[in-house]
């Protein structure tokens, strides 16, 4: 691609009112590639039997006043006070074949609206509003494209309102993210590789048919075998920070709308090359290579990833420390924040006759200092290193209450950032020996059952003691009766007996389970 820009040409035949913008309602859309052969399309299906005149109008985008483009008259006499030299009808027969169309070489300066105006005797026959837009897409860098560099296609259309998008497509109809930008619409391709060499699409859609492209064009992209040359990488920062095990930690990121990120990695206290274990493309909208690191995503808000902006978020294992480099890619521009992660963590090994607290941690080259602290500061703690990275201490067992407590391990780094991690010491746990209460339940049901033989046997008890007093009478008055026996099958015989006499009354059980089964009168009555 010679000039690094391509101008294409577009006609479309609906009518499109504008009128809630304030600008002239159109009939046709016609974009246009500058310097180009072009013609706006005027035709009268029915042309009249009698001479007729055609004006050519033009109101430029941003102006207030018509200006004439080009006039011909019933006897073909032609004139144009604004006209250009390429300025001419398409057909001159157009008296007979009714086509008004009119034919030039547009520049940049030419769109806005054309008015076809055909007349007889100064009445309007008809009239045609045609918008010409201009369609400018550049290619940036110039083609070839280095390999490793960021391809740009940038798509502009003047007037803008005469659209509603512009998309594009890759090789094999693959959709490009398109952002648009204050002077049109913009997609990228960073890290162009061989694989992405082949014909480009781009499709505009007019305002009020956004589902329909209005025309797809194809623009070539060659890649060339060398490399980008250099990168500009601008360092920003340098970061040295520490955290617990398992905690998240940010892995900042240089502030700029970039186009993709890479992460870097370094293992702890290594010399070892780096490694690259993150890189987003936001325009592809993918990943690679394959995270390696389970715990480490994209930062959520305020970042936004598919906008451009990066941070990492690390929830991490110890073998996590170590050394990070984020690179965000602006274009061919690079911006750089390294940041040096020391990972903190305190494990309690027991065996049968100590309890050992081991203090680990990794990049030892930013730590100043490691160390124990317990609750009681007046007691000193012994401290002991099994290998760089490392101090211990050890507790006799069992655990007691003068060695109970909370125990810190405290990391601190070169530049004055602290860490601390706590581990708790308890006694040991004492079984609590529970006393058995018998239930009472079963002696109270027993109690229970004997309460009515109690109760029975005492009324017992004193039937007889009132039956032995009975028996100390002599003689028993009463009524007799030679039929009833019962004192209460014959009331009548009592109202008989004498008020002196006394009733003996014998209680005869007649059977077993019977208590008291009826009053009887004397074995022998006397009258």
């Amino acid at each position: 691609m010679e000039s690094g820009f391509l101008t294409f040409i577009l006609g479309l035949s609906f009518a499109v009112p504008s009128s809630q913008f304030g600008l002239p309602d159109w009939d046709d859309v016609v974009v246009v590639r500058e310097g180009q052969p072009t013609t706006l399309v005027c035709t009268d299906k029915a042309p009249p039997r009698e001479a007729v005149a055609i004006n050519w109008q033009v109101k430029l985008v941003g102006e207030k006043d018509w200006k004439l483009v080009l006039s011909a008259n019933e006897r073909r006499e032609f004139s144009g006070g604004a006209s250009k030299a390429s300025m001419r009808l398409t057909d001159l027969n157009y008296q007979d074949s009714g086509i008004f169309s009119l034919f030039f070489l547009p520049k940049m300066e030419d769109c806005g609206y054309y008015s076809c105006l055909i007349k007889h005797r100064e009445m309007k026959l008809k009239e045609r509003i045609i918008l010409l837009a201009i369609l400018t897409v550049t290619i940036e860098p110039a083609a070839p494209i280095p390999q490793q560099s960021t391809l740009r296609l940038k798509a502009t259309v003047n007037p803008d309102f005469a659209i509603t998008k512009i998309t594009w497509a890759a090789p094999g109809d693959v959709p490009i993210k398109t952002d648009r930008t204050n002077k049109g619409t913009e997609a990228k391709l960073p890290m162009v590789q061989k694989s992405d060499r082949g014909a480009y699409e781009c499709m505009v859609h007019a305002l009020g048919s956004s589902s329909t492209p209005l025309f797809a064009f194809n623009v070539d992209i060659t890649v060339a075998d060398e490399m980008i040359s250099s990168r500009n990488i601008t360092y920003i920062a340098d970061i040295s920070t520490a955290t617990l095990a398992e905690t998240p930690v940010s892995l900042t990121c240089p502030v700029v709308s970039g186009d993709y990120v890479r992460l870097w990695w370094r293992p702890p206290d290594s010399k070892r090359d780096m490694i690259m274990v993150y890189q987003y493309d936001r325009w592809r909208a993918s990943t690679r290579p394959r995270q390696i690191k389970k715990g480490l995503v994209l930062a959520g808000p305020p970042y936004n990833a598919e906008a451009g902006s990066f941070s990492f978020l690390l929830t991490p294992d110890i073998n996590d420390s170590g050394f990070y480099q984020c690179e965000v890619f602006l274009d061919d521009k690079a911006f750089c924040i390294r940041t040096s992660v020391s990972i903190l963590k305190v494990t309690a090994t027991r065996s049968p006759k100590k309890l050992e607290l081991e203090c680990k941690y990794k990049e030892r080259s930013h730590v100043r200092s490691a160390k124990w602290k317990y609750q009681n500061e007046s007691h000193k703690l012994q401290f002991k290193s099994k290998n760089p990275g490392s101090i211990s201490i050890s507790l006799p067992l069992p655990i007691t209450s003068d060695i109970a407590g909370n125990y810190t391990c405290t990391l601190q780094l070169r530049n004055g950032q602290t860490v601390s991690a706590l581990h708790a010491v308890t006694l040991p746990y004492k079984k609590r020996v529970s006393v058995t209460t018998p239930s009472l339940l079963p002696s109270l049901s027993a109690l229970l059952l004997l309460v009515p033989l109690v109760a029975a046997a005492v009324g017992v008890l004193l039937w007889r003691q009132k039956h032995i007093s009975d028996r100390g009478i002599e003689q028993s008055l009463s009524v007799c009766s030679g039929e009833v026996e019962n004192v209460y099958e014959n009331p009548e015989d009592i109202r008989q007996a004498s008020p002196q006499s006394s009733v003996y009354m014998d209680l005869k059980p007649r059977e077993e389970d019977d208590v008291y089964k009826e009053l009887e009168r004397c074995e022998q009555c006397q009258c």
